[in-house]
């Protein structure tokens, strides 16, 4: 690794802490945003789009019929944990959970503040792309809290990662390399290379993330955005 003194005494205090929070990693909608999304009816939609009941969505899980139930009438929210399961029996991203019942769009548009919002414990993500036929790029703006990252384990993953730093300051370590990305600043790199995150500062950071899967099994979103 690039000998970055700040960065290593930062990430040596940090660590074993970061590695905390991000198992306690929750996710939910931020219905502050005005285009509010039911994860309920979604998982009603996706689990019918297969056939599926919920015996059997229940069985390919490992979850209970019962806390599927709860979980699409809305009597219960799901943790990302559960999510991450269902996403896997239903063969989706975990972003699917999140898409509106919009038509599918050759041209997507957006007004601040009108776009899907996932938070998890420790950020904001918000998906530019909502929408799109064939989505081969996923963009989304990033917000970080400080100290947050993406965990102790590398990410990889097949395609191209594109970040530029809006707000605040973000490192990235791509194949033992560290980069400090500053506002202005901007890191494309091919994503098979092993690689991980973190807010480096006491400030919240925003950043353009675009992910460009080779593969469309392959979701990136989840690995960047799930706990280990």
């Amino acid at each position: 690794m690039a000998d970055y003194p700040h960065l290593r005494k930062m990430h040596d205090r940090q660590g074993k802490r970061r590695l905390h929070k991000r198992r306690g990693l929750t996710l939910d909608l931020d219905v502050s945003s005005t285009l509010e999304i039911d994860v309920g009816q979604r998982l009603r939609k996706l689990r019918g789009e297969r056939g599926l009941s919920l015996r059997a969505l229940a069985e390919k899980s490992g979850l209970n019929a019962n806390t599927l139930s709860l979980i699409e009438n809305d009597r219960t929210s799901p943790s990302v944990s559960t999510l991450r399961q269902l996403a896997r029996a239903l063969e989706v991203p975990i972003t699917a959970f999140f898409e509106t019942d919009m038509a599918h769009n050759k041209i997507v548009y957006q007004k601040s503040g009108q776009r899907p919002r996932a938070a998890f414990a420790h950020g904001t993500l918000e998906d530019l792309g909502v929408g799109l036929i064939g989505r081969d790029v996923e963009p989304f703006l990033v917000m970080l809290e400080p100290d947050a990252g993406s965990g102790e384990t590398p990410i990889v993953h097949t395609g191209l990662e594109f970040v530029y730093c809006l707000e605040g300051q973000i490192a990235y370590t791509v194949e033992e390399q560290v980069f400090v990305l500053e506002p202005g600043d901007s890191l494309l790199f091919e994503a098979h290379l092993p690689h991980r995150w973190w807010n480096t500062e006491s400030t919240p950071s925003r950043s353009l993330l675009i992910l460009c899967p080779a593969d469309e099994r392959d979701w990136p979103t989840e690995l960047h955005f799930t706990p280990e």
